[in-house]
């Protein structure tokens, strides 16, 4: 298998190199059940998850897809163009198989159980793409894809740039002297703040941007109480773009166990938009080069030479 290592000004030169993909049918896929599951016709695919979406635009496969799931919102055209069969963790079989699909990559995670265990029982091939939060997540996440589609060395083109970004983003997280305290608060209602803790694709991607994850005393999201906010004591509170559900600014400062904090005193709110900062896809260390010059903003000088080499790669052919 050829390897693309290349520094990040010539990752599109090399993935041209690789571009020749032969596309194959009849392989197997070891997916996140720890099941073999074998492709016989990748030619109709419904994709569940906004990450695995971008990953099949990128490697070239939008006029394979037959449908896409809500949280498909990168590139745009995915979801203006393609079927969309719901949110991705309240899909209906019917949905889904009435797209006659000869394949279904879904994000692990994915639900109801109910309908992932119709799926599953369906003569489709069903591949559950294991969501690792991570480094070593992100570039094996892109390598399934693109196995499942009888497409390595597109995958390959694909994950040098990928690789490439990372090391780009390690240079810039170095110069960081105090990491800064985020918490990442997904809701904030009734008064009640959800946080990220451990596990969490907020806390990798606040890490990824030279910060610390404020909440370290569990795993995954949970409601948290005034006193543990109060105690957390985060510098920045960071929280996505959600249409009518986003958290607001202002309520997270009028909030009486925030307004208590380093992040209501210097009004130190972040939103970014929510496949872009938690989707784990290939433009992961893009995001995680944005937020971190929010974070730190004397970094702006050093981030602006960090060209995402994913953003100029060919890895379509």
């Amino acid at each position: 298998m050829t390897i693309c290592r290349t520094p990040a000004w010539s990752a599109a030169a090399c993935c041209l190199l690789l571009g020749g993909a032969a596309l194959a049918a009849g392989i197997t896929v070891h997916d996140a059940r720890n099941r073999d599951v074998a492709i016989g016709d990748p030619a109709r695919i419904v994709s569940i998850g906004g990450a695995i979406t971008e990953i099949l635009y990128a490697l070239g496969f939008e006029d394979r897809l037959a449908g896409v799931d809500s949280t498909s919102l990168y590139p745009a055209a995915a979801l203006r163009d393609k079927p969309n069969v719901g949110y991705m963790r309240q899909l209906s079989a019917e949905g889904v198989l009435g797209l006659n699909p000869s394949l279904v990559l879904a994000a692990q995670g994915s639900g109801p159980k109910e309908t992932m265990d119709v799926l599953e029982a369906a003569k489709v091939p069903l591949v559950l793409v294991p969501e690792i939060f991570s480094e070593a997540g992100l570039v094996e996440k892109i390598k399934l894809v693109g196995h499942a589609m009888g497409a390595d060395k597109r995958a390959e083109c694909l994950t040098a740039a990928v690789t490439d970004d990372l090391a780009q983003l390690r240079e810039l997280r170095a110069r960081v002297t105090r990491p800064v305290r985020v918490m990442f608060v997904i809701s904030l209602l009734n008064g009640r703040a959800m946080a990220a803790g451990r596990n969490t694709a907020a806390n990798e991607i606040i890490a990824l941007a030279g910060g610390a994850n404020a909440i370290d005393g569990y795993e995954g999201y949970k409601f948290i109480n005034d006193e543990a906010i109060v105690a957390a004591k985060p510098d920045v509170v960071l929280s996505i773009q959600r249409g009518n559900e986003s958290v607001d600014a202002e309520a997270v400062y009028l909030h009486p166990a925030f307004a208590l904090t380093p992040a209501a005193a210097n009004k130190a709110f972040i939103s970014m938009d929510g496949l872009y900062l938690l989707g784990f896809g290939p433009r992961t260390a893009a995001a995680a080069r944005d937020l971190s010059v929010k974070l730190y903003p004397a970094l702006a000088p050093q981030a602006e030479k960090f060209k995402p080499a994913v953003l100029a790669a060919d890895c379509r052919r």
